[in-house]
């Protein structure tokens, strides 16, 4: 008898064909469920042990027109057997729910790729929506695909009868599960953890529950016993150090960071932000971890966010708040403010492709020159930069060390694709973080005055809490006396604590690692980054090395301060090349800093840059 699978389906020999990388693109209407099936789809994969990467691309509104281009919803998962850096180009596998995700994938795709298509959602109504005159399926439009037509809809609702009180309408969304069960057959991902999954997700709605299943369990088996696809694939699991992994995108990750900085701290996490796309996940997450002392408030704006988290800093809290580029312009003001006060105060800017309100649901890194420069008044403070979805703990991490050590606001950057692409992530030892000491300032001897802007090594003046002994001082925006704090409208003071407050945030400088070089002898480029190109840059300079090119490769973590080896290093190199997610921000930066004529590669177009093409760019300029 042949064997069965863990569904209890008979199996027919169909050839197992291995894979090193495999990159899956599932598209449907906004309302298809295509965010939950490929996220399904991923953790499915990472419980195998691939690495993986994941890039979300969905419509900023809310409920576009059913059908229509605008309203098309995509996820993209590239994983491999090896150690992978991006979410991958051209997809090998497009899954289609209808023709309007056709039209505005199908480009993309790989020639020779395959297409699988609902073919009950290529209807002459969904085809006049798309723009098709005649049915892409049937006109030649794809004969330079492998095309598995699929009529997904109609057997979603056949597996479902047995469902009581489940209409035919309501089945139908559970197509989503069926195109799920069928691709982790294709690629041999165990079927439990989606089966759980749906079980623990819907187990107070058991009718739903049982349509999901039955619909994810009729895809499964569809592969398995149809005569439609001829072979399907395994990619084995990727090598990785002994521990313990879990999936996160950037917005989890940077969550956990802050829970772990306020533990190592001992200070209290206060978040205050104002839903603003793609920030507001933040707080969403933030909002679920009262346990650890989190508190969380939903502002009435922008600027009452910043005015709260900047107040809890006065208090004695981890203040924090986050927003994208527009809620940056408002929390501007706020930000000068903490700069005079010298308070610790961390800024999280999720940035998104503008300006105004743009395109908010797609990526782009046009801040940093708005981060670094961006208020009135000579205001410097430290920006850092996160450059993978999981390193956006370790770049919040650092971000609350410098806040705290040095009192001053702090911005961290990160951006769309960080936030909500996902990847393997191998949790540290909590004990192994480092601690982070607030060092407040305690009483002073009786008959003693407080001087709250004396200074330590660093530059950071005492941080004093309200209602303590003896620390009372004149807190606002207005100039302070150096050393005293008393308000100052002296010319040579306000010139004075301009220049301490500069010298403050530049001697961050000598506390943050040098620009380490991933080089070759010889390599007469360097590929300098930062931010979310980190992935590309990395895949790239893999791609050209494996060709026999000798190019070099460094990354920006801090901004500002940058690391004191940064002219040394790009002097280094005959020529140097800054890939960015804006019109050339970090490279002006670059140019007028080290009197380097580097060179510049720019994407604005709402998505991130991805290795091949960054791959081709340099080939030109070798």
């Amino acid at each position: 008898m042949a064997p069965k699978t863990a569904l209890g389906v008979v199996t027919k020999a169909v050839p197992v064909e291995e894979k090193e990388r495999v990159v899956v693109r599932f598209a449907g209407d906004s309302g298809d469920g295509i965010q939950l099936a490929g996220d399904r789809f991923a953790a499915a994969t990472a419980l195998i042990g691939n690495d993986l990467v994941t890039l979300p691309d969905f419509p900023a509104e809310i409920r576009a027109p059913a059908g229509t281009l605008a309203g098309v919803s995509a996820f993209q998962i590239h994983f491999a057997s090896r150690d992978i850096l991006t979410p991958g180009g051209r997809p090998n596998v497009l899954v289609s729910m209808n023709p309007a995700a056709l039209k505005v994938n199908i480009g993309e795709l790989e020639r020779g790729g395959i297409v699988i298509a609902n073919e009950d959602g290529f209807t002459d109504h969904n085809l006049r929506k798309a723009g098709y005159k005649a049915s892409p399926l049937e006109d030649g439009t794809l004969d330079d695909y492998q095309v598995f037509r699929v009529p997904m809809t109609s057997m979603t609702v056949r597996a479902t009868e047995g469902v009581d009180g489940i209409t035919a309408r309501e089945a139908a969304r559970s197509k989503n599960l069926f195109a799920l069960g069928l691709v982790s057959w294709m690629y041999s991902r165990p079927t439990d953890v989606t089966m759980r999954w749906i079980e623990k997700k819907f187990a107070e709605a058991p009718q739903i529950m049982q349509a999901n299943l039955a619909a994810f369990r009729a895809g499964y088996n569809f592969g398995e016993t149809a005569e439609l696809l001829q072979v399907h694939y395994e990619v084995k699991a990727a090598p990785a150090e002994p521990g313990t992994y879990r999936g996160v995108n950037g917005t989890t990750a940077a969550a956990l960071g802050l829970i772990a900085a306020s533990v190592r701290s001992g200070l209290p996490l206060f978040y205050a932000s104002y839903p603003i796309t793609p920030a507001s996940e933040l707080l969403h997450e933030l909002s679920r971890h009262k346990r650890f002392g989190v508190r969380t408030v939903q502002a009435e704006d922008e600027i009452a966010a910043s005015n709260m988290a900047l107040g809890a800093a006065f208090g004695g809290q981890l203040g924090v708040t986050a927003t994208s580029g527009p809620g940056m312009d408002l929390k501007a003001e706020t930000i000068g403010l903490a700069t005079a006060l010298e308070l610790p105060l961390l800024v999280i800017d999720v940035q998104r492709a503008g300006p105004s309100t743009g395109m908010p649901t797609k990526t782009e890194a046009a801040d940093l020159l708005m981060a670094l420069h961006g208020r009135h008044g000579e205001s410097p403070l430290p920006v850092v930069a996160a450059a993978t979805p999981a390193q956006c703990f370790e770049a919040v991490f650092e971000a609350v060390r410098l806040a705290v050590t040095y009192r001053t606001p702090v911005i961290l950057l990160s951006d769309t694709f960080l936030a909500n692409s996902s990847e393997p992530w191998q949790l540290p030892d909590a004990a192994d973080l480092p601690e982070i000491d607030p060092g407040f300032a305690t009483e002073v001897p009786d008959g003693e005055e407080f001087l709250p802007y004396e200074r330590d090594e660093r530059g950071a003046r005492p941080w004093a809490l309200p209602g303590t002994k003896g620390l009372q001082h004149v807190v606002g925006g207005l100039e302070k006396e150096n050393v005293t704090g008393h308000i100052s409208y002296e010319p040579e003071n306000h010139a004075l604590m301009t220049r301490l407050r500069a010298e403050k945030v530049a001697g961050i400088a000598n506390d943050i690692p040098d620009l380490t070089v991933d080089g070759q002898d010889g390599a007469e480029l360097l590929i300098l980054g930062w931010g979310s190109t980190y992935g590309a840059i990395t895949g790239a300079v893999r791609r050209l090395r494996r060709r026999g090119k000798k190019v070099a490769a460094a990354h920006l973590h801090h901004l500002n301060p940058l690391p004191r080896n940064t002219g040394d290093v790009v002097r280094s190199y005959p020529r140097v090349l800054v890939p960015e997610l804006n019109t050339g921000q970090l490279v002006k930066i670059i140019r007028a800093e080290f009197l380097v004529d580097a060179e510049s590669y720019t994407k604005v177009s709402g998505l991130p840059i991805f290795a091949e093409e960054l791959d081709e760019e340099i080939e030109k300029r070798l």
